[in-house]
């Protein structure tokens, strides 16, 4: 296990975090996918209400009982495709988010900022998604917040302040990191997977010979996702949406029984669309419609009249998008819910090279190396690569997430398991 889990905390990784501001259960649908369009990730948390009582101070134990679940663009655009959402999406958008996030309390845990990151990497490879970092004072760098290991001295803290409120159950002579840290009351940061991945970019040498393994080699492809065949309906990613990824493959099948993939239906995709648009789709199309682009097979008759209005009014930059405030006529099209078209082909694998755009899923090879995923997956922002064969770019195998990521960087192998192969590097 590299060192590198075991000399640095939670801390670390929270410069430069802003502090939490609570998205709170009784806000509307619309607030939200302006909240989440103006996020850094792909999903917000949800809190129940801060009791009022004058003199209350919260403690860890009644802060998670407030967490309700975290919030992604597929759980909105799904609740959308309802029809009684279709039939009147003013009402729908004045919905209050606790009638549309699935509650779930295990996806966040409260953590000390000392807390060693291999303790946070173990937490997080069990199915927690963010991490709820008290805001700490106490260092001013890397450097310095480890030289109370070396030194065996306290460093300089800010006891007078009545902001600053130290743990009981710190012993000041103490060597441990977690010894170190002074806590600012009432003030959180949130630290997701995709900040511990971004932190392992900056860390590759110390992570030697993983990152230029292959992710095949490194037992890092997952085989278990979801699918759906490009001839079905696309509301069905709105029936039983997974939670690790939200993401379904939408895939042709090939004559020899495996999966050609064609483009996905994810929360990482539908991040900054056109929520009302991506609803009316995701209702009224085919799956494979849906991801390839429709505007040669869906006539505008056909169409409500928002769409046909057009849908300049993004929600994702916080509009609403109703018909009755656009003006301007033109025909539906598919980069309204942020993909784009090949107008000349309207059939399902044929010339796929051509429906290039953001319908296109990101995908890697099983030769490709876990340093190339891992920069894959930050540069798109996404939440996970697809993964096909190396001889065949369209042949669907697998998929790498964070979880699994996280997995391969914390588990002992031995240094021969782990000697990259010569088409490892390859992506």
């Amino acid at each position: 296990m590299a060192s590198v889990f075991l000399y640095h905390v939670v801390g670390d990784l929270t410069v430069g975090k802003p502090e939490l501001v609570e998205f709170t259960e009784n806000e509307t649908v619309e607030a939200a996918i302006k909240a989440i369009g103006e996020s850094t990730e792909c999903g917000i948390a949800i809190w129940k209400r801060k009791s009022v009582q004058k003199g209350l101070i919260e403690n860890a134990e009644t802060r998670h009982q407030r967490f309700v679940g975290i919030l992604n663009p597929l759980d909105i655009v799904a609740f959308l495709a309802r029809d009684e959402c279709l039939n009147d999406q003013e009402k729908a958008l004045k919905t209050t988010v606790s009638d549309v996030v699935v509650p779930d309390a295990t996806l966040l845990k409260e953590v000390d900022p000392g807390t060693r990151l291999i303790d946070a990497l173990e937490i997080m490879k069990h199915g927690v998604r963010r991490l709820l970092v008290p805001k700490s004072i106490g260092w001013r760098g890397m450097s310095k917040r480890f030289s109370i290991l070396y030194n065996g001295k306290w460093l300089k803290n800010i006891d007078s302040n009545p902001n600053i409120t130290i743990p009981n159950n710190i012993n000041r002579s103490s060597t441990s990191v977690a010894a170190s840290t002074t806590i600012i009351r009432d003030k959180y940061c949130c630290l997701s997977r995709e900040d511990v991945i971004r932190f392992l970019i900056g860390c590759l040498g110390a992570l030697a010979p993983l990152p230029l393994s292959s992710i095949s080699s490194l037992g890092a492809i997952n085989p278990n996702y979801c699918s759906i065949e490009a001839s079905e309906p696309a509301i069905e990613a709105a029936r039983q949406i997974p939670r690790e990824p939200s993401a379904f493959a939408i895939v042709e099948p090939t004559p020899d029984g495996q999966h050609k993939i064609l483009g996905e239906i994810s929360a990482s995709k539908l991040w900054k669309c056109d929520y009302l648009a991506a609803a009316w789709a995701l209702a009224n199309l085919s799956a494979g419609q849906f991801v390839t682009g429709v505007e040669d097979n869906v006539s505008s008759r056909s169409l409500p009249e928002f769409l046909v209005a057009g849908n300049g009014a993004n929600l994702a930059n916080g509009g609403s998008g109703g018909g009755s405030r656009l003006m301007r006529q033109r025909t539906f099209s598919s980069r309204g819910v942020g993909f784009f078209n090949n107008p000349s082909s309207q059939t399902f694998g044929v010339n796929r090279s051509m429906y290039r755009g953001r319908s296109v899923p990101l995908t890697c090879k099983v030769t490709s190396s876990l340093a190339a995923v891992m920069a894959q997956m930050l540069s798109h922002r996404a939440t996970h690569v697809w993964v096909t064969e190396a001889e065949n770019n369209d042949v669907l195998v697998g998929l790498v997430g964070y979880a699994d990521i996280l997995a391969v960087v914390t588990q002992t192998r031995s240094p021969a398991a782990c000697i990259p192969e010569a088409q490892s590097t390859e992506r």
